[in-house]
């Protein structure tokens, strides 16, 4: 393994610091992204009862207790209990965009090592062969084995850096769906606990 970086150049650290990064972003966001960290269902279906009993404060209190984005969400609805429809709303969209934001954390960061580790690759390839050709210049083509390391360079580089956004760019896409369905779903619900205020106060 010390071999094949070695081979690929100073460009294969880089690399390796940005496959480093991807993975410890991806286990960090599948850990966090967890539904039972997000949405658990017992707790919604639980503030939906409480709030049909009109226990608000016990609702509150439940938020509180539950440290998960939507609880943070729910709880700034139920502080503005009794308010106008548009108060109300105001104040959970308010929330909503942190827990929103929070989710997203890291997100634009392995996006980034998707679109720079094959650039980089491109750089180790384009060195590689720069190394090459100056073999050439200086010693001709009669002896291949001194063009080997320019073009192993070339191509370990190159194939490092699309082995790390590859992976990256799948992962970015798979956590961004991710994370767009449970902003979605917590506005969903966000949106019945409005409505069940409504309901509720008649």
């Amino acid at each position: 393994m010390y071999q094949f970086v070695f081979k690929g150049g100073v460009l294969m650290y880089p690399i390796l610091i940005c496959s480093v990064l991807s993975l410890a972003i991806l286990l960090e966001r599948l850990w966090a992204l967890r539904r039972s960290r997000v949405i658990p269902g017992n707790f919604v279906r639980e503030i939906d009862s409480l709030i049909r009993e009109q226990k608000i404060s016990e609702a509150m209190s439940l938020c509180k207790l539950n440290d998960t984005h939507v609880a943070r969400i729910l709880h700034a609805g139920l502080r503005n209990y009794g308010k106008r429809r548009d108060a109300i709303k105001e104040a959970i969209e308010e929330v909503g965009r942190i827990e929103a934001a929070a989710l997203e954390r890291f997100l634009t960061t392995l996006g980034t090592i998707a679109g720079i580790a094959p650039l980089l690759g491109l750089l180790g390839t384009v060195t590689g062969m720069i190394k090459a050709f100056t073999v050439i210049s200086q010693a001709g083509v009669g002896n291949p084995q001194l063009l080997a390391g320019g073009i192993s360079e070339a191509l370990i580089t190159t194939a490092a850096g699309l082995t790390v956004a590859i992976p990256s760019f799948v992962f970015y896409k798979y956590l961004r769906s991710r994370v767009d369905k449970m902003v979605l779903r917590m506005e969903h619900i966000s949106i019945d606990i409005i409505d069940l205020f409504r309901e509720v106060g008649e």
